[in-house]
């Protein structure tokens, strides 16, 4: 086999093992109301390394909740829940190093100002998550590193808001229009003998439901 095919093994493995840490992260709720069902988003997925650009899908089931009404320039919180998952120790015969470098983005919903936001619990993350707050983006970021073949929580993001103007409805949604705009991002190594191939990857919902719905009064 040559070196060549061996780096596409690799790379193909590290594309399906980068797909399923994504379908584990993020699931929006809130501590207010439940949605009467959580619809599902579809993440479009690009790997870029140095072998290529590839890309995949993704679909992940979204649960959210937000207040059904509040009153105009009243303050009111909205959690996004980011539901556990785990990591294969290895993907077609290679193993799964680790995963390195997750953002999530997250927008500040139309009609709102954003307040405060903090991050709770956690576990099996390498490292203490942090929250970024900018313009009109929420960012998670979790260094790492996430060995492979263990269990994780990610964090629960939890955001006061302060209502806008009255008759208009807030809508909470995900992050991200396109691979240069990307919503979610995060980095995983493959390791075959002593080669380590690292595939960072940008995802944007090319399917972005409206996760939930606050009517200003």
């Amino acid at each position: 086999m040559t070196t060549h095919s061996i780096h596409a093994r690799l790379l193909k493995s590290s594309i399906v093992a980068l797909a399923v840490l994504a379908a584990g992260t993020p699931a929006a709720a809130s501590p207010v109301a439940d949605a009467a069902a959580a619809p599902t988003a579809s993440y479009a997925c690009r790997a870029d390394t140095k072998f290529g650009k590839h890309t995949f899908s993704l679909k992940q089931a979204v649960n959210a909740k937000a207040p059904a009404s509040v009153k105009a320039g009243s303050g009111f919180t909205i959690a996004v829940e980011l539901k556990p998952g785990s990591l294969p120790a290895e993907v077609r015969g290679f193993k799964l190093k680790e995963v390195r470098d997750l953002t999530l983005r997250i927008p500040v919903p139309n009609n709102t100002w954003f307040i405060s936001g903090r991050l709770i619990g956690g576990s099996g993350l390498g490292s203490t998550p942090t929250l970024e707050h900018s313009g009109r983006v929420i960012t998670i970021r979790l260094g790492g590193p996430v060995p492979g073949g263990s269990a994780y929580q990610l964090p629960i993001l939890s955001v006061r808001l302060k209502a806008g103007a009255s008759g208009r409805v807030v809508k909470t949604s995900l992050k991200g229009t396109s691979f240069d705009d990307p919503g979610l991002t995060l980095t995983a190594a493959i390791k075959w003998k002593f080669i380590t191939i690292k595939s960072p990857v940008a995802c944007y919902p090319d399917t972005n439901p409206t996760l939930s719905r606050t009517q200003i009064r």
